[in-house]
């Protein structure tokens, strides 16, 4: 049965916000698109505006996607804000007065490290995504194909297609739900999770070529820098899979990607297998996440960087000199 607690407060607001984290990724487009999509069958008379920076185009097949809204809106106020996939205020970027202007504030999310900071506030820490925990606020009969496959998106990025480990028996009995709504599940695997363009497909090769394997081959690093990237026309929503990839190295128990997004300013991408605990490490440096996926941003000389994040990496993994570290 569906949690009422999100349907009553939809239902007594008349202009709703729908935010999610700064450089959105599967999970917090399909989670924001699909309560969009949600509210937009089961309550059209509602105003109802996503609020994110730019994402990639690989979930441009998400219904609502091009209605995205990319600037804040001083204007608009509303009734009832809605943070989705986000792990602190700050997180919610230029968008973060919108979010505080309004009438009324919701929590949804799934990052242990989320204290919380809406009125009303639901975090999931054994969840394997927002969209999980969304989709437990959903009339399963009012679940359209549309917003299916929105849910469907963010629990399969955010699952690594259901091979990590807060995959649960819960996430695949959502997923089979979403399954039976008619979605091209394959298609949307396909998409949103391992389809990339040529030049997303080169700074990757430039990433791992770039690597260095440190503590006797159980750590795996890279710095991509802005002449990396402007060498390849990206930006920071090229960078997704990168992390993922080198944690795939034979060996490797924790990968870190550094990327330079201004001038002395870095966003690293935290993954790993077993033994390290990357949201730890993260929120030590001002970030967050979840065991085997977290990230942060740090400012300062590349090279202090490294060695930091090396030496947190090293204490993680205990073991030492005999690990090289």
């Amino acid at each position: 049965m569906a949690d009422p607690i999100l349907k009553n407060k939809i239902e007594r607001a008349e202009t709703i916000a729908v935010l999610g984290h700064i450089h959105p990724d599967g999970d917090c487009v399909g989670s924001a698109l699909a309560l969009k999509s949600y509210v937009t069958d089961c309550w059209p008379e509602k105003d109802v505006r996503v609020f994110l920076e730019p994402a990639s185009d690989r979930f441009g097949f998400l219904r609502g996607y091009g209605e995205i809204i990319h600037e804040p809106d001083p204007e608009f106020r509303a009734d009832l804000a809605v943070s989705l996939d986000t792990a602190g205020i700050d997180r919610l970027g230029d968008f973060r007065g919108i979010f505080e202007n309004a009438s009324e504030t919701f929590l949804i999310d799934h990052h242990r490290t989320n204290t919380g900071f809406a009125d009303t506030n639901v975090i999931r820490g054994t969840a394997s995504s927002a969209c999980e925990v969304l989709s437990g606020f959903f009339e399963e009969d009012r679940i359209s194909r549309d917003t299916a496959a929105c849910l469907y998106t963010g629990i399969v990025t955010d699952t690594g297609v259901f091979k990590y480990e807060m995959t649960s028996k819960e996430t695949m009995r959502i997923a089979g739900i979403l399954m039976e709504k008619g979605i091209p599940f394959g298609e949307i695997i396909d998409k949103a999770f391992y389809m990339k363009t040529r030049k997303q497909q080169l700074i990757m090769g430039r990433a791992l070529e770039k690597s260095v394997l440190d503590c006797g081959g159980q750590y795996i690093w890279s710095v991509i820098t802005m002449e990396d990237k402007a060498e390849y026309d990206v930006d920071y929503r090229d960078m997704d899979g990168i992390a993922e990839q080198m944690r795939l190295t034979e060996g490797v128990d924790c990968a870190v990607l550094i990327s330079e997004s201004e001038p002395g300013k870095y966003r690293l991408s935290f993954r790993s297998v077993k033994k390290t605990d990357v949201s730890l490490i993260a929120r030590g440096f001002g970030g967050g996440g979840h065991i085997r996926a977290a990230g942060c941003n740090l400012a300062g000389n590349i090279d202090e960087i490294v060695r930091k994040v090396r030496a947190e990496v090293a204490a993680q993994l205990g073991e030492g000199q005999e690990a090289g570290c």
